[in-house]
């Protein structure tokens, strides 16, 4: 079975769907295609009503919506409907964004010639998306599309196949509520795509563009296959942010924001902070202040109150998780808290510290630092000064995110002018927010999402020249 559920708390089975076959999936693509150029057509102010139902659909349904997250890959249930209202949230400020974004500007008018820039739908877009935050991350990358005017396929991660059915009730309810209006229906469909049949449903031509958030791997092979076919990416691929502590941070907060950040989730979201780096002057604060917050965060049942880390999302991700920490451990890091697997059912695993062994900071990083550390371990790293600091966060293939802690200013600013990323946060964790472009650079991916920028990504930028500039209607 290609979509199949393992309850990562209990190890019980739960929903097993089937990958849609080859003639379903081509009704499917024809079905969004006519809906697009029906869309298309429709004003922007009646297609962010969809936007304004399924924040609806989404309220009535919080709490199913919410336990599949849980019981399919181990998010504490508090987290999940966080996520949930989060979702909420980019429905509510999104259609302004794109009203925003979308609206034709005038480049050119000086009394000979007037030209305007129009942003205009591409076509059907295939979202290829992963488990870790199933309906945000869906929906991030569907709504802006939509609103733009295009339609959306949405491929889920094969673990949460009950997940994928209930993001499609909610955009089944929204839809339901659109025709109740008499409105067109927005063409979107959440489907279980088979891997082997990926390749193929990118290089359809009724596929006009792709967005990705997964590994960098995937995000490479999508990258080719689509680039093959000239079609265009948005691509969130993966991190290993740092986490820079200069001499004159607040160390007791930063440290408390550290563990928060690094067991959110636990620990399996890209943008979070996963190498922090000290200077000497706050360093052995922050190891003790942090080690003791990473402590108090205790793996436990998901669906408990009070629960702040859960389990991985399987057994295999427990498995390679630990085989980093012991390549990190042979390789010299010193183990501060955790990093044994513990007895028992469930795939959970503690918060974990490695202190990294002494080095220049303009060397290449150790084997194991060159991965992402998907999991609740944090890489902690002492450095001697601010130069040293962005030395050492430079010093990665990824550049999705970084947070920087300081009283000042303008070292804040200086600091991220420095830092090789797309997204610097100072002193506050890193997070995506509906209403800012995301992305990063280098290994972690290409294009943004949400924001303005997220709300042309799948248009065609079209300027319109006219020779003399337009008279009013008369």
């Amino acid at each position: 079975m290609e979509f199949a559920a393992i309850n990562p708390a209990t190890g019980a089975t739960g929903r097993q769907e089937p990958a849609l076959a080859p003639a379903a999936l081509d009704t499917l693509l024809d079905r969004l295609a006519k809906g697009h150029r029906a869309w298309r057509a429709v004003p922007l102010a009646h297609r962010a009503r969809f936007a304004g139902h399924l924040a609806e659909a989404l309220a009535e349904a919080l709490e199913p919506l919410a336990r599949c997250v849980t019981d399919e890959m181990g998010k504490p249930l508090a987290e999940a409907r966080a996520e949930v209202a989060k979702c909420r949230l980019l429905c509510d400020t999104a259609p302004a964004l794109a009203a925003e974004a979308l609206a034709p500007r005038v480049l050119l008018d000086d009394g000979r010639a007037h030209a305007e820039l129009w942003h205009e739908p591409l076509g059907v877009i295939l979202a290829i998306m992963p488990w870790n935050f199933p309906h945000w991350q869906a929906l991030r990358a569907a709504l802006p599309a939509l609103l733009a005017g295009n339609g959306v396929l949405v491929k889920p991660a094969p673990g949460v196949p009950a997940t994928a059915q209930a993001l499609t009730d909610a955009l089944t309810r929204a839809n339901a509520l659109m025709a109740a209006d008499g409105l067109p229906q927005a063409p979107v469909a959440v489907a279980c795509i088979a891997r082997d049949a990926l390749d193929a449903c990118i290089a359809d031509p009724r596929i006009a563009g792709v967005t990705l958030t997964g590994s960098t791997t995937a995000g490479r092979h999508v990258g080719a296959v689509a680039g093959a076919h000239l079609k265009p990416v948005v691509l969130e691929l993966g991190g290993s942010d740092p986490f820079l502590v200069l001499p004159d941070a607040d160390v007791a907060r930063a440290a408390e924001a550290a563990a928060a950040g690094r067991t959110l989730n636990a620990g399996q979201s890209c943008i979070a902070s996963k190498r922090f780096l000290v200077c000497e002057a706050a360093y052995p604060a922050f190891r003790d202040a942090f080690c003791e917050a990473m402590a108090a965060r205790r793996p436990a049942d998901p669906l408990a109150a009070g629960t702040r880390l859960g389990p991985l999302a399987s057994a295999s991700a427990r498995a390679r998780l630990q085989a980093q920490v012991e390549m990190a451990l042979e390789d010299g890091a010193r183990l501060l808290l955790g990093g044994a697997v513990p007895e028992g059912a469930g795939c959970f695993y503690p918060p974990t510290v490695l202190e990294l062994p002494p080095a220049d900071a303009l060397e290449r990083l150790p084997r194991w630092g060159e991965e992402e550390f998907f999991g609740p371990v944090a890489l902690l790293q002492r450095v001697a000064d601010e130069t040293a600091a962005i030395a050492a966060a430079n010093a990665s293939p990824y550049g999705l995110g970084a947070s920087v802690w300081t009283a000042s200013l303008d070292t804040a600013r200086r600091v991220a002018a420095a830092l090789e990323v797309g997204m610097v946060t100072i002193n506050d964790l890193v997070v995506s927010d509906p209403r800012l472009p995301f992305g990063g650079v280098k290994a972690s991916g290409m294009g943004r999402e949400l924001g303005a920028l997220g709300a042309t990504a799948f248009t065609n930028p079209k300027v319109v020249r006219w020779a003399s500039p337009p008279r009013p209607p008369q």
